[in-house]
């Protein structure tokens, strides 16, 4: 996988919108938190668009995420939010010339869309914490994001999960939030789940929806296929009138039983304030003992 430029100071980083609406007013401790790293910052014509739920429409929204692609003075595009709306634009971008003068994509939840799409391209990019949420997410969380940034050690050493299982395994970091993941399987940005480490997480499911994403995954092969999981938040679940019957790490870990291979469970990464940067497309060691869990970028 090729690693875009680690960040340096001076260096120029963009805020665009691939996918719900925001404005500029919210942006004020991320401008200044990038100002103290020693970045400058551009704010793209999206912040502030607004069409429906949307940053503008899918064109205008792909010509400012393409603005920032093209311009070698930015040196990484950090998306301002999640919602819905990036896989309307993915197909109108030309990445010729980030392939040519590759850099950071930073975000998560509805940015899978490109974290996967890079993916299949042979890129590495970031899934951490976004701009709207620097106010509220945890200094370990802000901090990893600059180690990532900037080329620095990138670690995690949590406390064991009893749903763990335990296990080492090495591999190629790849997924992101469930249900964009499973959107996107059968399209031209589906990920090769081949021999890789499994990050998932979500937000907002009703967990019959869980259970059916899952089954997709192991249906499809990339249960069969991977090496690992790593389970992040699924966060504020919902349940019908007539319970399913498990909560959702308990579905994963029904529909993941029959694999020999390391899981762990609630890693601090996901829709919650302690949301820690992962690099996608990067190597990881994982290492999942009865006392500790540790994910180590390579």
């Amino acid at each position: 996988m090729i690693t875009p430029a680690y960040l340096q100071k001076g260096d120029t980083i963009a805020i665009v919108s691939t996918a719900r609406k925001n404005t500029v007013d919210n942006l004020k401790p991320t401008i200044n938190l990038l100002k103290s790293w020693g970045l400058e910052v551009v704010i793209g014509k999206t912040i502030g668009l607004e069409q429906n739920q949307l940053a503008g429409s899918d064109e205008e929204r792909a010509a400012d995420f393409q603005t920032q692609l093209d311009n070698p003075s930015i040196k990484a595009i950090w998306c301002v939010r999640g919602g819905y709306g990036t896989v309307r634009m993915v197909d109108l971008l030309d990445f010729t010339k980030f392939k040519a003068s590759p850099k950071w994509v930073i975000g998560f939840s509805d940015v899978t869309v490109l974290h996967n799409h890079l993916n299949t391209m042979g890129f590495k990019s970031i899934h951490g914490v976004m701009p709207i949420s620097i106010p509220r997410a945890t200094k370990e969380a802000v901090e990893s994001l600059r180690l990532a940034l900037f080329g620095e050690k990138l670690s995690y050493e949590i406390s064991s999960d009893p749903m763990n299982r335990l296990g080492t395994a090495s591999g190629e970091l790849v997924g992101g939030n469930l249900s964009i993941l499973y959107s996107l399987f059968g399209s031209p940005s589906a990920i090769d789940c081949t021999d890789k480490i499994l990050f998932i997480e979500d937000l907002d499911e009703y967990l019959y929806h869980v259970d059916r994403m899952m089954m997709n995954l192991k249906r499809n092969g990339c249960l069969e296929s991977i090496k690992g999981i790593v389970v992040g938040a699924m966060s504020s679940m919902k349940d019908n009138d007539i319970p399913w019957g498990k909560n959702a790490l308990e579905i994963i870990q029904e529909v993941t039983k029959q694999y020999n291979i390391p899981i762990i469970y609630n890693f601090p990464a996901g829709h919650i304030h302690d949301n820690r940067t992962l690099i996608m497309g990067n190597t990881v060691s994982i290492d999942v003992t009865a006392s500790k869990s540790t994910v180590i970028f390579n």
